[in-house]
């Protein structure tokens, strides 16, 4: 994540930023169709510019990339296919293309990474309780998110994997995981959420953090803190969604077995 001046303005800036990117979120996902999809959209290709710097590829093949995910893109969109089967399959086909034009197998990797999440975030909205659910997959990420900032914070204690993230700790795992189950049974509560998925909220927080410390890795790799500089205070478009990648699919792999009521 991203750091800078005093702990206090750092945590100041990244509230009132994240403050507002949870408000488009919500407005994006109360809208559903065309609003959520051109967020996902924005967000995805902006990923897709990060995940291309990260992996230090030449502008020509960074755009190659950019026009090869357009098209899973666009299927997805409520004007054409929508989340579909065909759109989840041009996913895989423009990975494959770029791989095979660009011979850069990271590449392609990226066109998965950003494409797959927000297939099944359009597809977890686009069920018939899809408002409860998207909204419940998004705040348990972000509770887990809180959870293990504060808690690793207050706690410390043994680091979880030093050599990828020094400043993630066990404590912090344990704390997200809780604040996700806490948000699941919210849900189930008050909004009626099927207790299944709901208790499944902690073993999804774990799904989470594998995506923060898989970012981590790859910014490690890379010899940068930050993914990008697009948000003050959090750094890029993948340095806020890198839970969402893991976690979004699980949630509709589950829905799509049947997990739900």
């Amino acid at each position: 994540m991203s750091s800078g001046g005093t702990p206090g303005g750092e945590l100041g800036r990244r509230t009132v930023v994240g403050v507002a990117l949870i408000a488009v979120a919500l407005l994006a996902l109360y809208g559903g169709g065309w609003a959520l999809w051109l967020l996902g959209a924005l967000a995805g290709m902006a990923m897709l510019v990060e995940w291309a710097a990260l992996a230090g590829v030449s502008r020509t093949h960074r755009q190659l990339a950019l026009y090869a995910l357009v098209v899973p893109l666009a299927i997805m969109s409520p004007w054409a296919a929508g989340p579909d089967g065909f759109a989840l399959g041009l996913v895989g086909a423009a990975a494959l293309f770029v791989a095979g034009v660009t011979r850069n197998t990271r590449l392609a990797l990226g066109i998965a990474y950003v494409g797959v999440p927000i297939f099944a975030l359009l597809f977890i909205r686009a069920l018939p309780a899809g408002l409860l659910l998207a909204f419940w997959t998004l705040a348990l990420v972000w509770a887990t998110d809180i959870g293990a900032y504060f808690s690793g914070r207050a706690i410390g204690g043994p680091k979880l994997l030093p050599a990828v993230s020094p400043s993630k700790t066990w404590a912090g795992l344990i704390g997200g995981m809780a604040m996700a189950l806490a948000t699941g049974l919210v849900f189930h509560q008050w909004g009626g959420l099927d207790l299944g998925l709901a208790l499944a909220s902690p073993i999804l927080a774990i799904l989470a953090q594998i995506g923060d410390l898989y970012e981590s890795a790859l910014k490690r790799a890379a010899g940068v803190k930050d993914s990008g500089t697009l948000l003050p205070g959090h750094g890029g478009v993948m340095d806020r969604l890198d839970g969402v990648v893991t976690v979004a699919p699980a949630v509709a792999l589950l829905l799509a077995a049947g997990a739900v009521q």
